[in-house]
């Protein structure tokens, strides 16, 4: 009788144990945002691929302080008057929206040629 408590006891345990391990790692999937290098990929690799005549950007052409200021300074005044085609014909400020410009600028960042994994988006 007392080893079926027990048993009963573990399984309850285990149980809840399971469930706030789920509801943790919802939080977690739920903070996280847009990616933001599909989103690069999507919104600004378009116009800055190689031999663009608006220039070839990926993350590693700046340091992330370049990046920064970039975002904070330059973003709104350069990209207020460009036109997206594939979001139909926007501005690309009112195409992209904050969370995803947020997680486009973190990944733009995060990968700066400074950075612990610099990269390109591919």
């Amino acid at each position: 009788m007392h080893r079926n408590r027990w048993f009963i006891a573990l399984l309850i345990f285990g149980i809840l144990g399971i469930g706030f391990a789920d509801t943790a790692m919802a939080k977690r999937k739920k903070k996280k945002g847009p990616d933001g290098r599909a989103l690069y990929k999507e919104y600004c690799k378009p116009c800055h691929m190689a031999d663009s005549d608006n220039g070839e950007y990926t993350p590693m052409s700046y340091i992330q302080d370049q990046w920064t200021r970039f975002f904070d300074e330059q973003y709104e005044e350069t990209h207020k008057d460009v036109l997206d085609p594939n979001h139909d014909n926007k501005p690309v400020t009112e195409a992209i929206s904050d969370d995803q410009l947020q997680s486009i600028r973190d990944f733009a960042i995060n990968a700066a040629a400074d950075s612990e994994h610099p990269m390109t988006c591919g």
